[in-house]
C-alpha cells in the first residue's frame, strides 16, 4: 500500500502553496523571522520622518523671511503733470450767444451755419408790427409836444415884452411923480407967501395926485407882467418836459423796434444756429428752445477748458505749458500754456459753481470738486471747431537729473509702529504709563521707502519732493544706488521694520487668456 503524506497548505506574496511538511522551511514552520510587508512599511516610515525633520529644518531656519521685489535708486529728469479732459472753445471775449430780445416769430434769417459775418451785419430780423406802430404814434405825441413848446416859447417872448413895457411905464409914472411933487412942494412956498393962486395951487397938487396915482397903478401893472411871465416861463418848461418826455418814450419804442433786428456782435463764424424760419423766440430764458438765436465765434485764437481736480489745482499756475491731445487729431500733440484758472469749484455733476445758492451748496458738499482752467493753444490747426474732446497734460514742476524711485515704494508707518519693531517686542508684563501727548505722538505717520541692507528691510524716512508719472523725487534720506523694496504691493502694507527678507525679482508670469 502506498504512503500516504501529510499536506501543509499557506501563502506566499498572495500565492497558495501546499507542501509537505519535509519541504516547509524550518524558520517559517516555527514562525521565526519577519515578514516582508513589515519590513517595507519601516523603510516608508523612516523616509517619511527624514523627509519631514528636513522640511522642518528649512522651515524653521526661514521663519520670518519675508520674500520681496526690490530696486535701485537712480537719478533721473522728472516731469510733475497734471492731467484733465475738456473741449475746445473759443476764448470767451471771441465768442458771443445772442439771444431773443422779444416775443415774436422769426421773419428773416440771412445766414447759415457755417458763414462768415462781420460786426454790425444784419443776420435775422423777427416780426415789427406793433413795435413799429408804437414808434409811429408816438412819433407824433413828440411833434405835437412840439409844437406846444413852440407855442410857449412865444407866450414866454409876449410876456417878457409886456413886463419890459410895465417896466418903462412904471419908469415914467415915477419920473412924472417926482416932477408933479417938485412943483407942488414950490407951490406950497409961493402960495405961503401969496406969490401963487389958488387956482395954481390946486393944479399943481392935483397933478402931484394924478402922478402919485400913475406911478401905483404902472406899479401893480408891473407885478402883474412879471406874475404873466413866470406863468409863461413855466408853462414853456413843462411843455420842455413833455418834449423830453415824449422823445425818451420814443426811444423807448424805437429800442423795441430794434429789438426786431439781430446784428453780428463781433467778427466771427456762425458756430450755432438752432432757430428756424417762422420759429416763435421766447427772450429772457435761459437753456429754453427760442431762446438762444445763433451763436458767433472769432476761432483766431482756440483754447482749451478743462476741468482739474481739487487735489491738483494747488499745482497749477498761470503760463504753465501744456500738451493737448484732441481726439479728432489722432497721434497729434498740440502745444499750449495756462491763461486762466478758475477762482470757484464747479461740480462734476452739475457743472455749476458751488455755494452760489444755499440748495446747491447742500447738494454738492459730498461731491468731488473742480476747478476750470484754460489753456491757449500756441498754433491751432485749421479747421479747429469748438467743442471738440481734448486732453490737456499740464507741465507743472520739473526735475533734472533727481534721486527718484518707484511711487509704490514709498509706504507710510505709525511712528509708535516703528518704535515697537526697533525694541523687538513691547513688554507686556510690566507697561509703562504714557502721556497723552507720547500717544498722539505714536499716532504720527511717517513717510518713508524700506531699504534692503544685510538681508533685512530697514525703515528709512524720506522728505520727497514732484510726482512724475511712475517715480517721485526724493529729497532727503536715499542716495543712488541703494537698494529698496519696491513690491509686491501687498508685502509693502504689512512689511515690518527689520524685518528679514528674501529677493525675487523674477518678473510675474502674464495672465492667461481668456477660455484657455
Amino acid at each position: 500500500m502506498a504512503e500516504i503524506k501529510e499536506l501543509e497548505i499557506g501563502k506566499v506574496n498572495g500565492q497558495t502553496w501546499a507542501e509537505t511538511p519535509a519541504q516547509i522551511p524550518p524558520r517559517q514552520r516555527n514562525g521565526v523571522g519577519m515578514k516582508k510587508w513589515k519590513k517595507v512599511t519601516l523603510a516608508v516610515t523612516g523616509i517619511v520622518v527624514f523627509l519631514a525633520l528636513s522640511i522642518g529644518g528649512i522651515v524653521w531656519s526661514k521663519r520670518g523671511v519675508v520674500t520681496v521685489q526690490t530696486g535701485k535708486v537712480m537719478r533721473e529728469d522728472l516731469a510733475q503733470i497734471v492731467t484733465a479732459n475738456g473741449e475746445v472753445k473759443p476764448v470767451e471775449q471771441n465768442q458771443a450767444n445772442v439771444n431773443a430780445n422779444s416775443f415774436g416769430k422769426i421773419t428773416e434769417i440771412l445766414v447759415k451755419e457755417g458763414d462768415h459775418v462781420t460786426k454790425g451785419e444784419l443776420l435775422m430780423r423777427t416780426e415789427d408790427v406793433q413795435q413799429e406802430a408804437g414808434v409811429e404814434a408816438q412819433q407824433a405825441a413828440v411833434t405835437t409836444s412840439q409844437a406846444d413848446l413852440a407855442a410857449q416859447e412865444a407866450s414866454v417872448s409876449s410876456a417878457k415884452a409886456a413886463l419890459d413895457t410895465a417896466t418903462a411905464n412904471l419908469a415914467q409914472a415915477v419920473a412924472k411923480l417926482n416932477q408933479a411933487s417938485d412943483n407942488y412942494k414950490r407951490g406950497q412956498e409961493l402960495f405961503k407967501d401969496q406969490l401963487l393962486s389958488q387956482q395954481d395951487f390946486d393944479q399943481r397938487l392935483s397933478d402931484y395926485r394924478v402922478a402919485q396915482t400913475t406911478k401905483d397903478s404902472s406899479q401893480a401893472q408891473l407885478g402883474q407882467s412879471q406874475a404873466q411871465y413866470q406863468q409863461a416861463i413855466f408853462n414853456r418848461d413843462s411843455a420842455k418836459a413833455k418834449v423830453g418826455q415824449n422823445k425818451a418814450q420814443l426811444l423807448s419804442y424805437q429800442n423795441q423796434l430794434d429789438q426786431t433786428v439781430y446784428n453780428a456782435p463781433l467778427d466771427g463764424i456762425v458756430t450755432d444756429l438752432p432757430v428756424h424760419l417762422g420759429e416763435n423766440v421766447v427772450p429772457g430764458v435761459q437753456n429754453t428752445a427760442g431762446s438762444l438765436l445763433y451763436q458767433i465765434s472769432n476761432l483766431s485764437i482756440m483754447t482749451v477748458e478743462v476741468k482739474v481736480d481739487e487735489t491738483d489745482i494747488p499745482n497749477v499756475k498761470l503760463s504753465q505749458p501744456a500738451d493737448v491731445l484732441i481726439d479728432a487729431y489722432p497721434n497729434k500733440t498740440f502745444k499750449g500754456h495756462v491763461s486762466q484758472i478758475g477762482e470757484s469749484a464747479v461740480g462734476r455733476d452739475t457743472g455749476t459753481t458751488s455755494g452760489t445758492t444755499s440748495a446747491s451748496s447742500t447738494t454738492s458738499t459730498d461731491e468731488a470738486k473742480d476747478f476750470k482752467v484754460v489753456v491757449v493753444l500756441d498754433d491751432p490747426p485749421p479747421g479747429l471747431r469748438p467743442g471738440l474732446s481734448a486732453t490737456a497734460k499740464i507741465t507743472t514742476a520739473t526735475r533734472q537729473n533727481t534721486v527718484a524711485v518707484p511711487i509704490q515704494a514709498v509706504t507710510v508707518r505709525m511712528r509708535r509702529e516703528l518704535e515697537e519693531n526697533q525694541a523687538g517686542k513691547v513688554n507686556a508684563a510690566a507697561p509703562v504709563a504714557v502721556s497723552a501727548k507720547d500717544k498722539e505722538k505714536g499716532k504720527e505717520e511717517l513717510q518713508g521707502i524700506f531699504l534692503v541692507n544685510n538681508g533685512r528691510a530697514k525703515f528709512v524716512q524720506v522728505e520727497s519732493g514732484i510726482m512724475g508719472a511712475t517715480d517721485i523725487e526724493i529729497l532727503k534720506g536715499l542716495q543712488p544706488g541703494d537698494t529698496i523694496v519696491t513690491g509686491s504691493f501687498s508685502v509693502l502694507r504689512t512689511l515690518k521694520n527689520n524685518t528679514k527678507v528674501n529677493i525675487d525679482n523674477t518678473p510675474a508670469a502674464p495672465p492667461a487668456a481668456a477660455g484657455s
